[in-house]
């Protein structure tokens, strides 16, 4: 059975959720957006490719800071609504140089950043 990024569910603006998770550990590093456009970009050159909203251009991690993160393996939701990539990350994940964008909790009714950016 071939995959066509078509059968994706996107949003209005032909957006969809992608969260990256490391492949080894489990841990969930981020979340961003793809259109069909960087769906297929990730599954044809195995470098996660995003859609920058701010910038309306494509974004491949890591292409600018050296943060890659290498495709393992590339999951879709029950609703076709939402993706999990599955990565070998190098280096931080999160523009603040933290190695997840979920460094802050929320307990007993205050913040509390779990992570220092990394040096």
């Amino acid at each position: 059975m071939s995959f066509d990024p078509a059968s994706l569910k996107y949003d209005a603006n032909g957006l969809i959720p992608a969260i990256a998770q490391d492949h080894g550990s489990g841990e969930v590093l981020m979340m961003a957006w793809m259109n069909a456009e960087a769906v297929a970009r990730t599954l044809e050159t195995g470098k996660v490719t995003y859609w920058s909203r701010s910038r309306q251009s494509f974004w491949v991690k890591g292409e600018s800071s050296g943060h890659v993160q290498r495709l393992v393996d590339f999951r879709v939701d029950c609703d076709r609504d939402c993706l999990l990539v599955l990565v070998d990350q190098t280096g931080p994940a999160c523009h603040t140089n933290r190695r997840s964008c979920f460094y802050t909790a929320v307990r007993d009714g205050g913040e509390v950043e779990l992570m220092a950016p990394e040096r």
